[in-house]
């Protein structure tokens, strides 16, 4: 049988685009669709010996922005910051949701507890994600960066019994070594999100879906908030949008440590001493409604 040369290239593209077509829905890309968002952000900046707040708005795409939920974990071994994740939960569920319905990508990651959900689409999805070489390193933890941020605005290093966590305000902080790590029940995962605790695997998910705005909140501020290789300090340094959702997050700190203030106090240090350094703060509002007019 006598093959025609240029039908067999013919179809030799059509199968190239059909298996094309195949992979790109095992990647299960979340579809763009239109929607705006007005951010309000809050920064600081030095103005004389004095540093003030200031606030501005921006216009967010909901298809370019992501969502990253960090260590918000069923429990915690400082019991009264499982506490307040417990207390932060369903509100943050309510407006990922709202989030996620107007197209906003979610991340969850639940450090060290992502091992609970490797059989799960939303792991697969991570995991398939096309990969994307970054612009610098991916750190295992991006510690405190004195070329960058000023002092640390409160002491967090403070182990008051063997094991126990720093920072932990507990009347009797004690080590809690297999406190459970998966995610908390009030947040759902479903959907296109995605489960990972990998800054490669983080970076990949954001490059392909086109996620340059992203959002951190969950625990703790000071420290994973900021430090993980997918955290606030590491999506700067990657270039990214990057900003702190400052009404969904939560500090560890003991007022019996300086600067011996309010729980509530020291977390409010934290989010001013982001907003100066690293990048603005937003609340969760912000997302959970779009302009009128915007969504087609």
């Amino acid at each position: 049988m006598k093959i025609n040369r240029r039908s067999a290239i013919a179809a030799a593209a059509t199968a190239i685009a059909a298996t094309s077509r195949v992979h790109a829905a095992d990647h299960h890309e979340i579809p763009k669709t239109p929607g705006d968002f007005d951010i309000r952000l809050r920064s600081r900046k030095t103005n004389g010996d004095k540093v003030v707040s200031t606030n501005s708005t921006a216009t967010w795409k909901a298809s370019e922005t992501a969502i990253i939920i960090c260590d918000m974990w069923r429990e915690h071994p400082c019991k009264l910051a499982q506490y307040r994740a417990g207390r932060m939960a369903p509100r943050m569920n309510e407006v990922v949701s709202w989030a996620r319905d107007h197209g906003v990508a979610v991340i969850h990651a639940p450090s060290s507890g992502v091992k609970y959900y490797e059989e799960t689409p939303y792991r697969a999805r991570m995991k398939a994600a096309r990969f994307s070489k970054p612009p610098v390193e991916i750190q295992r933890w991006c510690y405190h960066n004195p070329e960058k941020e000023g002092k640390w605005p409160i002491v967090d290093d403070v182990r008051r019994a063997d094991g126990a966590v720093t920072g932990c305000d507990d009347p009797s902080p004690r080590a809690h070594k297999d406190h459970d790590r998966h995610q908390h029940p009030a947040i759902n995962i479903i959907g296109y999100d995605g489960v990972s605790d990998n800054g490669q695997e983080i970076y990949n998910f954001l490059e392909q879906e086109g996620r340059n705005n992203i959002v951190l909140m969950g625990v703790h501020t000071n420290m994973c908030v900021l430090g993980r290789p997918f955290g606030i300090r590491q999506q700067k340094y990657l270039g990214k949008n990057v900003v702190l959702c400052r009404d969904l997050t939560d500090a560890l700190y003991d007022p019996r440590d300086a600067p011996h203030v309010s729980h509530a106090r020291g977390l409010e240090l934290v989010i001013q001493h982001i907003e100066q350094f690293w990048c603005p703060s937003i609340l969760g509002e912000d997302l959970t409604k779009v302009v009128p007019g915007s969504a087609g």
